[in-house]
């Protein structure tokens, strides 16, 4: 127990000076380190921290990872305290068969920042396997004429074991006749001769029976036996000799299985059956019997199994021809295995980012390591992508390549990349490996929402029900996930006196805008604000819409009669001469509409008359004339209804009362004029006009004495010749009508109502006139000149 412990010591003190000289040469040569063979799981070999010169911290950080070209993990790396530690008992034999050294090349990858440290693994062989003979017997055929010193070929033991625990020497059983000599095969090997002591007498002794034993090197020592059968023969003087010593041949290792590699060819002067050749392997190991066979007859070496270059380069073996006496001989044929391009590359995958977040600078998105297990040029590999990809390829050490981002990746663009990469070798015929990755671009906030449109035009029409949908508005965010989630928002108008709270409401999740309250065209128009629409990514990133709402006119205003005023006062009289002629002009009936457009086109019509067909009202304009001739028997007072109808759907109406005072002797309502000749008629109209002024004149003024008594008695705290404004509906001071609507001419009534009266009835209404001259008559009216009409005569 005691000289086993101190053996382990010593291992151990070996293993850390044979570490120790690894970390010195780090820099040049490979890391080195050794273990036994069949080491316990968990032995730790060295602390990798150390050797590289980092700490435990920095070595977990960058990544460090351990890769071999072996399927199996060798090894196990402590994150925690940096120790390389075995993974598994190790058999040398199976991992290198005869191979010496046993060397196990791995790599030690740094992934942050990239860096590559070559490291080997040295196991070495203990004496766990014992030498074994194939044959448990061996049989010999020897003359006994035979010299003494003779040496006869035996077969030799196999020991899997290398080094000083490989075979080392043969022994036979104590006799007189015979000894063992060792020879050395020049390969490592060696292998047993017979060696005859004394001659032999076949009627004295016919048959020997000795103990073959094969010894190997190790510490206790392990040995093998079979045993030798040893047949006195007659005289057989002359042994087979071959043509060559030496074969050497060169067999590609795609050559079919049965295939004939080489012919040997003996020779041997004796006759009958001591001339009798038979061709045999000679010390022969398994690996040879399993891939060789050979024609005892013949000599013809064939192909037992397949060949593989990349297993086994050279094969050595020796072939014996032995006679019928017994006698043999023996030639050399080295059997060399040629590589053919039958190897695809490999491609070793170390790492794979995945994914990656878009407009990063050069990333490293997979390390990998190319193999190819042919040699020479078969061995030699060209690795590519797509050209048409924003990724390249950069070559490392050891046949490591990393695959890095070209340029900034944009997920809009494309959300993943399908990357082949090609490994091609330079054999012949060319062998090529294809390995597809699938890198993911994951998304980042760097796309704004954008609006469908730059403005939006939404049509509301008036006395709409509160929250009514009246639109929606739509902006797409081009990012993915949380980035492209968009809210909606008011933003302030650019009109600091419109109350866009209490008009417009937008839900936040689709946009959909809606009218808090019922909108009134004639209060309101049109109206204008923006919108945003703003996303959940971080930052988050915003865009702006302007928004116009134009309000729909409903008819929903009645036409408002402005003259003659229909607000319950003392009736409005028109004073109509009775010698006027069919087409007089009577009055005008003005009426306005608060709505627009076809809503406030204004007809008028003749409801009611005190004697119908007398007068007429023109449907476009609501001039009031007089149909025909007046007569003695018309009625000196009449009275007028006339319907005042806008164009909407429904129609609305209002209804206007006058009030026609048939006179005699007021003036004459028109003059006509001479068309022939209007110079010869000046003089006359002249005279006329100051004969009329005169008279009109003298009316006027008795009117206005009468009219500033009655305002006198009325109230006194009006003062005579002022005018207040009224209350309520009615225009202000001076209300100009234009020819926009349904009135063909301009006109402006200025309209004055008695202060402080309880009826608030008209004082008078005064018709500021531009021209008010029917063009389609021709015709000079009287009231071409400024009149009043007197309300309550």
């Amino acid at each position: 127990m005691e000289a086993r412990v101190e053996r382990a010591v010593q291992k151990r003190q070996v293993l850390f000076l044979c570490v120790f000289l690894g970390m010195s040469w780090a820099g040049a040569e490979p890391l080195r380190y050794f273990v036994a063979e069949e080491t316990e799981r968990g032995t730790f070999l060295t602390n990798l921290a150390k050797d590289l010169g980092l700490g435990v911290e920095e070595l977990r950080a960058r990544g460090t990872r351990i890769v071999s070209d072996q399927n199996m993990q060798f090894f196990v790396l402590s994150s925690l305290t940096g120790d390389l530690l075995l993974n598994e008992k190790l058999d040398r034999e199976e991992l290198c068969g005869p191979r010496e050294p046993c060397v196990l090349p791995f790599q030690l990858l740094l992934e942050k920042p990239f860096q590559i440290f070559r490291a080997e693994l040295w196991v070495r062989d203990i004496n766990d396997h014992a030498p074994v003979f194939l044959d448990r017997e061996i049989s010999l055929k020897i003359l006994e004429s035979t010299t003494p010193g003779a040496a006869f070929l035996l077969e030799s033991a196999q020991d899997s074991d290398v080094g000083t625990n490989s075979l080392s020497n043969y022994t036979i059983s104590p006799n007189a006749y015979f000894h063992i000599n060792v020879h050395d095969s020049g390969e490592g090997n060696i292998y047993p001769e017979l060696v005859l002591n004394q001659v032999l007498d076949r009627e004295e002794i016919p048959e020997f029976s000795l103990t073959l034993t094969a010894l190997d090197g190790g510490s206790p020592p392990r040995s093998g036996t079979t045993l030798v059968r040893i047949l006195v023969l007659d005289i057989n003087d002359n042994a087979p000799d071959f043509v060559r010593s030496l074969y050497k041949v060169q067999v590609p290792e795609n050559s079919p299985v049965g295939s004939m590699v080489v012919s040997v060819s003996a020779r041997d002067l004796d006759t009958g059956s001591n001339g009798e050749i038979a061709y045999a392997f000679s010390y022969a190991t398994e690996r040879i019997l399993k891939t060789f066979q050979i024609n005892p007859t013949s000599g013809n070496l064939h192909l037992k199994a397949q060949l593989d270059y990349e297993a086994i380069q050279t094969y050595t073996l020796t072939i014996q021809a032995k006679d019928g006496g017994g006698l043999s001989g023996k030639c050399t044929v080295v059997v060399d295995v040629t590589d053919i391009n039958d190897n695809r590359p490999e491609l070793l995958l170390s790492s794979l980012t995945s994914p990656i977040a878009e407009n990063s600078p050069e990333t490293v998105v997979a390390v990998f390591r190319i193999r190819d297990r042919d040699s020479g040029n078969n061995g030699k590999t060209v690795c590519s992508i797509q050209d048409d990809l924003p990724f390249i390829l950069k070559p490392s050490v050891e046949n490591f390549y990393t695959l890095v981002t070209e340029k900034p990746l944009d997920r809009e663009r494309n959300t993943e990349y399908n990357i082949t990469i090609t490994v091609t070798d330079l054999g012949t015929p060319r062998l090529k490996t294809e390995y597809n990755i699938t890198v993911l671009v994951s998304d980042v906030n760097d796309n704004a929402p954008a609006f469908t449109q730059t403005s939006y035009t939404l049509f509301v029409r008036e006395n709409n029900s509160p929250a009514l949908h009246i639109g929606s508005v739509s902006a797409t965010d081009r990012d993915s996930g949380t980035n492209a989630q968009v809210t909606y928002s008011l933003l302030l108008s650019q009109d600091p006196h419109l109350p866009l709270a209490s008009l417009v409401s937008i839900n936040a999740d689709n946009g959909h805008l809606f009218a808090l309250r019922s909108l009134d065209y004639e209060v309101l128009q049109e109206f204008e604000f923006r919108v945003g629409a703003t996303d959940r990514g971080s930052p988050a990133l915003s865009s702006e819409a302007l928004v116009r709402v134009l309000v729909l006119d409903a008819n929903d205003n009645s036409p408002f009669v402005l003259y003659p005023l229909q607000n319950g006062s003392a009736p409005c009289t028109e004073l109509v001469p009775r010698a006027a002629e069919p087409g007089y002009l009577v009055t005008k009936v003005v009426a306005v509409d608060g709505d627009s457009g076809q809503n406030a086109w204004l007809s008028y019509q003749l409801l009611k008359a005190t004697e119908p067909g007398l007068f007429g009202v023109w449907a476009h304009n609501g001039e009031v004339r007089t149909a025909r001739l007046l007569s003695e028997r018309d009625a000196a007072k009449q009275r007028l209804v006339v319907l005042v109808k806008d164009n909407g759907e429904p129609p609305r109406s209002a209804t206007a009362t006058l009030h026609v005072l048939l006179v005699d002797g007021f003036s004459q309502p028109y003059l006509r004029l001479p068309e022939a000749a209007p110079d010869q008629a000046n003089s006359l109209t002249v005279y006329l006009v100051v004969a009329l002024a005169s008279v009109s004149s003298l009316f006027l003024l008795s009117v206005l004495l009468f009219v500033a008594v009655q305002l006198c008695r009325r109230s006194r705290a009006a003062p005579m010749g002022r005018c207040s404004v009224p209350e309520g509906p009615f225009p202000r001071h001076l209300v100009d009508l234009s020819g926009t609507g349904t009135l063909s001419q301009s006109y402006q009534y200025e309209v004055c109502l008695t202060g402080g009266s309880g009826t608030n009835e008209f004082k008078f209404l005064k018709p500021i006139i531009t021209n008010l001259l029917p063009q389609s008559t021709g015709r000079e009216v009287e009231e071409n000149r400024p009149f009043q009409n007197n309300l309550g005569f």
